[in-house]
C-alpha cells in the first residue's frame, strides 16, 4: 500500500503535468506554410467570353441582347453558315462570361476549373454547354481553352401564376473544364534566395520566422525586410534544390503576433473582436427610445332618415416608451471575456454594441483599432 508521502508527490506531479499541458496549449503555433506564401509561387487570373448552347428556351432574347445575337451570327460564320440578314428566334443560347485561376507552377495539358456566369438576360444555365472560350491573362495572350457541361447549383420553376428560384441558377462551374495551353516560366530551383510574403503583416511575427529559420539551420540565413517580407538565403547544402529547402523550413512552428483589433459589419451587424483587445476603467449606460404610432378610424353614421352623411373620424394614438438600462461599470484592463460578459450583461444587441464599442473608442478607453467594413 502505497504511503501517504508517495500520494502527495504522484499528485503534484499531476497538477505540474496539468499544468504545463495548459500552458503548451495557451500558446498556439502555426507553420510557417500556413502564415506565409512564397514569392513568386502564385495563380493568375483568367477570363474569357464565349456562348452556351442548349438551354431549354432559358437562354438570352436576341431582339434585346444584341451582344449575343453578334456572337451567334460571328460563330456560325466560322462554321460556314451564313445568316446575315436572316431573323434569329432563339432561346437556347446565352452569352457568358467565363473565370478561372491558372494555378502556379501549371503545365500545357493539364486543366483547371472554371465559372461561367451569365452576361445577359439568360434565366437559367442548367442544362448548357460552353463553346470552345479562349481564356486570357492580364497581358493579352491565351493561357488557357475553356469547353464542357454546366453543373448548376441552382434552380427555377415557374408556372402561369407563380415561380420558385432556389440559389443563382445563372452560374454555373465546369470541373477540369479548361486545358492550359500556355505556362509561365519560373525558375525556382535557380533563385539565390527566396522571400516569404507574410499574410497578415507584423514585425514580431516576422521576426519570429527568421529566428524560427536560424535556429533549424544554425546559421543566419533568414532575415525580416519588413512586417510582411521574411528574405531567405539559400544555404550552400540545398543549392540548386530550393523546392527541398523550402519543404523543410514550411514545416517550422511559429507563434504569430496579432494586433488588438475590432472589426465590425454595420450592415449585417457582425463584431469580431481579438483576444489582445483591452478596455480602460468606463461607465455604460444604454437606453432605447421607442415611438409607437397607431390608427383606429371610427365611422360615423347619422340616424335613420335624417340628412346627415357618413364620415370618417380619425382616430391617432401616439405612444412614447424608453427603456433605460442601468449604469455598467467596465473595469481596467479587462480581458475579452470579462469585456464580452459585462456588454452581454447590460442585455443589448449587436445594433446596439456596434454604437457603445464606437462611444469607448471615441472615449479613448479602448485599446484596439475599430475596422468599420
Amino acid at each position: 500500500m502505497p504511503s501517504v508521502s508517495t500520494t502527495i508527490l504522484k499528485l503534484a506531479a499531476a497538477a505540474l503535468s496539468a499544468l504545463l499541458l495548459s500552458g503548451v496549449a495557451a500558446s498556439a503555433t502555426s507553420r510557417i506554410k500556413d502564415l506565409a506564401n512564397i514569392e513568386g509561387v502564385r495563380q493568375n487570373q483568367l477570363i474569357g467570353y464565349g456562348l452556351v448552347v442548349g438551354l431549354n428556351g432559358t437562354g438570352d432574347t436576341l431582339n434585346n441582347i444584341p451582344f449575343t445575337k453578334q456572337s451567334l451570327q460571328a460563330m456560325l460564320e466560322r462554321m460556314g453558315v451564313n445568316i446575315r440578314g436572316a431573323t434569329i428566334r432563339t432561346g437556347n443560347v446565352a452569352a457568358v462570361m467565363v473565370t478561372g485561376n491558372l494555378p502556379a507552377f501549371a503545365t500545357q495539358g493539364t486543366r483547371m476549373d472554371v465559372t461561367v456566369s451569365a452576361l445577359g438576360d439568360a434565366k437559367n444555365l442548367q442544362g448548357g454547354t460552353l463553346l470552345v472560350t479562349p481564356l486570357l491573362g492580364a497581358d493579352g495572350n491565351v493561357y488557357a481553352v475553356a469547353q464542357g457541361s454546366l453543373a448548376i447549383g441552382g434552380f427555377q420553376a415557374e408556372g402561369e401564376a407563380a415561380k420558385i428560384t432556389r440559389g443563382v441558377p445563372t452560374v454555373g462551374r465546369i470541373a477540369n473544364g479548361a486545358i492550359i495551353e500556355r505556362e509561365i516560366e519560373f525558375a525556382l530551383n535557380r533563385l539565390p534566395m527566396v522571400r516569404l510574403a507574410l499574410r497578415n503583416a507584423d514585425f514580431t511575427t516576422a521576426k519570429r520566422i527568421a529566428a524560427a529559420v536560424n535556429d533549424f539551420l544554425g546559421t543566419k540565413s533568414a532575415e525580416p525586410i519588413d512586417p510582411s517580407t521574411v528574405q531567405l538565403s539559400i544555404p550552400a547544402e540545398f543549392k540548386g534544390n530550393a523546392v527541398a529547402f523550402l519543404t523543410e523550413i514550411e514545416q517550422l512552428q511559429v507563434e504569430p503576433d496579432q494586433a488588438a483589433k475590432i472589426i465590425i459589419d454595420e450592415r449585417s451587424g457582425i463584431i469580431v473582436m481579438g483576444r489582445d483587445v483591452r478596455v480602460a476603467t468606463v461607465a455604460v449606460a444604454q437606453g432605447n427610445l421607442t415611438v409607437s404610432i397607431s390608427e383606429s378610424p371610427q365611422v360615423s353614421q347619422p340616424n335613420p332618415f335624417s340628412r346627415g352623411r357618413t364620415v370618417t373620424t380619425p382616430n391617432t394614438r401616439v405612444g412614447v416608451t424608453e427603456d433605460g438600462k442601468k449604469l455598467a461599470l467596465v473595469k481596467d484592463g479587462v480581458s475579452l471575456q470579462q469585456l464580452v460578459d459585462g456588454l452581454n450583461g447590460l442585455g443589448i444587441g449587436p445594433r446596439d454594441l456596434i454604437g457603445i464599442l464606437q462611444a469607448i473608442k471615441a472615449a479613448g478607453a479602448i485599446e484596439a483599432d475599430i475596422e468599420v467594413m
